[in-house]
């Protein structure tokens, strides 16, 4: 190791050798603790403090940093803590945190991650990040601000998150005098917002990360507070979770590396397992015994809470990335609904019916938002009504799942109660979520058995069942181009029906408007409808403008792409407004029909149409004999 900065800073007592020093630091507890609170509340400069007071600079770190706070400090001469953390040219330069910055430390009595969040509310998935690995929670307050809305809310996110221990450091006490009074204020109001939260510990310590009192040592100045100081709170706080006696192994990879060997890779998420134990594949209901557990260093007898493993089975069963393993006489729930706590992170709404991605530990499944129970004011905690959800929009929702997946509440397991909804087009991350409990309606129905399915349907219709899918503006000509192609199936002898958009608003669909979240709702509505009606053997034409390229792939996937003929009416808006067969395009442009698909809502064109048609230059004959030509190649 390289020598620190002078012999002030040395420890007090130094490790003969470095494997010596390595040994005892492996014996260590290893504290993941995260800094969060307000805009400026300094949550940056004490985590540096921490750093400098802990002993753990080196002379180059001491020196970059003393002309960093030339360039970029914002403490004049003095050294600038924050520097130390804030390591992105754009947080230096505005004086703020964007990214979540981790640093690690050790003491005598402990190792320690320390996550630097930010607090601006437009950074909030970045919180969340921190908070989802973290123990304890350190949530900073100006003295001079007091408890603010995003405190509120940090500390909302914080129990959301499951972190039950929190340091609620009054940072900034020289700048109110290190009043006593003041101190107490700060400390009321937050425990009477906390009061619902359940955190099991609050512990409230008056500090100055800049001048650095009571971080490490007791600060003279506050000759009124006798608790303990930052550092000793993080050093002795009892934070280890009880061993768990089930079993939790989701598989993140089958190993396979020659004919002779096949095991099952992945951490024990929970509880422990030996050789000779009888396990269970959650989805499949297989059962095997554990015949070796193979680690980098060799075999283990039994592995615990915390290690990657692989483990090998006395017998072949089929298990892939994504299942879960568990003890045999101690199965795991699956469940295809349940309700969650979503946090949204994304600049695009969040609609009930979309189709999104969720991850759950190793498991990736279609989900969509089935129901937005309420909002939650984040301020005072109270219901709010939603129809969907905004940017950093904390809402309790019912979500429905493709499949049933292996889950529990977020309360008793954090990898099997927590999730993440990815958008299906951008990958993007757009929402966290912490599952409450499973909804009984997914453990109370059960698919019935029918003796006739769709294969004695079509045999005796004398066809395969189909959708074929028109989407185009208002006006395009979908629904006449889906008569005239029903019309010269039927004349063929094919069974068919129509779907249009106007004649299923009139019964089905009569209580949806024409918002982006109810638009999302229709097409569902009529993708399940069309999938039944597949079933019956029929070929189903949809006329509907489905104007999200979304929705029309939530349709495809449901229906199956073998199953599905997706027709692009291409007219352009220009021909459309000359039709205005409805009246419509006129109503839209004097500003009586604000959510006009083509004028005041988005149409989204198909990337890759199975059929194009121009309605504005080719013939309804022309387009029909497309489509049946279409037709006969999945038939």
């Amino acid at each position: 190791m390289r020598k620190k900065s002078s012999a002030k800073r040395q420890t007090a007592k130094q490790p003969d050798t470095l494997e010596s020093f390595l040994a005892r630091q492996q014996k260590l507890e290893l504290l993941r603790f995260i800094t969060c609170g307000s805009v400026d509340d300094g949550k940056s400069t004490l985590i540096g403090r921490m750093l400098w007071e802990s002993k753990q600079l080196f002379e180059d770190q001491l020196a970059s940093l003393k002309q960093d706070s030339k360039k970029y400090g914002t403490q004049g001469d003095e050294i600038d803590y924050a520097l130390l953390v804030d390591g992105l040219a754009a947080e230096r330069e505005q004086g703020i945190t964007i990214d979540v910055a981790y640093r690690f430390f050790a003491t005598d009595k402990r190792k320690f991650i320390v996550a630097d969040t930010p607090g601006h509310e437009q950074y909030t998935r970045n919180m969340i990040t921190g908070a989802s690995t973290a123990d304890v929670a350190v949530i900073l307050v100006d003295a001079k601000q007091g408890v603010l809305t995003q405190t509120r809310r940090h500390a909302y996110l914080v129990s959301l998150m499951g972190i039950r221990h929190v340091v609620l450091a009054v940072n900034k006490m020289d700048r109110v005098d290190y009043n006593v009074t003041i101190f107490e204020h700060i400390c009321e109001d937050f425990k009477v917002f906390a009061l619902t939260l359940n955190f099991q510990s609050i512990t409230s310590i008056p500090v100055s990360a800049l001048k650095g009192d009571n971080i490490i040592e007791r600060s003279p100045k506050t000759h009124w507070y006798t608790g303990p100081t930052l550092m000793g709170y993080l050093e002795t706080v009892d934070f280890i979770q009880p061993v768990s006696d089930r079993l939790v192994f989701p598989v993140q990879w089958v190993n396979r590396p020659d004919s002779a060997f096949r095991g099952f890779s992945g951490s024990m998420v929970e509880g422990s397992v030996g050789i000779g134990d009888e396990i269970r594949i959650t989805a499949s209901g297989q059962t095997a015994k554990i015949a070796d557990i193979v680690t980098m260093d060799g075999s283990l007898t039994a592995a615990l809470q915390g290690q990657a493993v692989t483990l090998t089975l006395d017998r072949e069963i089929d298990a892939s990335r994504g299942d879960v393993i568990s003890l045999a006489q101690k199965p795991l729930q699956m469940t295809d609904q349940f309700e969650a706590t979503l946090v949204w992170m994304d600049e695009e709404d969040g609609l009930i019916g979309r189709s999104y991605d969720l991850k759950l530990a190793t498991q990736w499944v279609s989900a969509s938002i089935s129901s937005i129970k309420h909002k939650i004011e984040v301020n005072t905690l109270a219901h709010e009504a939603a129809r969907q959800l905004a940017m950093n929009d904390i809402c309790v929702c019912n979500i429905s799942l493709s499949k049933p997946i292996v889950c529990d509440t977020y309360a008793l397991s954090k990898i099997l109660g927590g999730f993440i909804l990815v958008d299906r087009f951008s990958h993007a991350t757009v929402a966290v979520g912490m599952i409450t409990h499973s909804l009984r309606r997914a453990q109370n129905v059960h698919k019935q058995a029918l003796n006739v399915g769709r294969a004695e349907r079509e045999k005796l219709n004398g066809h395969k069942g189909q959708v074929i899918w028109f989407t185009g503006l208002s006006g395009s000509g979908k629904s006449t181009i889906a008569n005239a192609l029903e019309v010269a199936l039927h004349a063929t002898g094919y069974r068919t029906y129509i779907l249009d958009g106007d004649n299923v608003r009139g019964g089905l669909n009569k209580d949806l408007g024409f918002t982006d979240a109810d638009r999302v709702e229709n097409i569902r509505r009529i993708a399940e409808v069309s999938k039944l009606m597949m079933d019956a053997g029929l070929i189903v034409m949809t006329a509907f403008i489905s104007p999200f390229r979304r929705e029309r792939e939530m349709a495809r996937d449901l229906i199956g792409t073998e199953n599905f003929v997706e027709v692009y009416v291409s007219t352009s808006l220009e021909i459309c407004e000359q039709r205005d067969v409805k009246g419509l395009y006129k109503k839209a442009r004097a500003g009586q029909l604000p959510n006009l698909t083509g004028v005041g809502s988005a149409y989204e064109v198909p990337l890759a149409p199975d059929v194009t048609v121009n309605n504005g230059v080719e013939c309804i004959e022309e387009a029909v004999n497309k489509m049946i030509a279409q037709i006969a190649t999945l038939a």
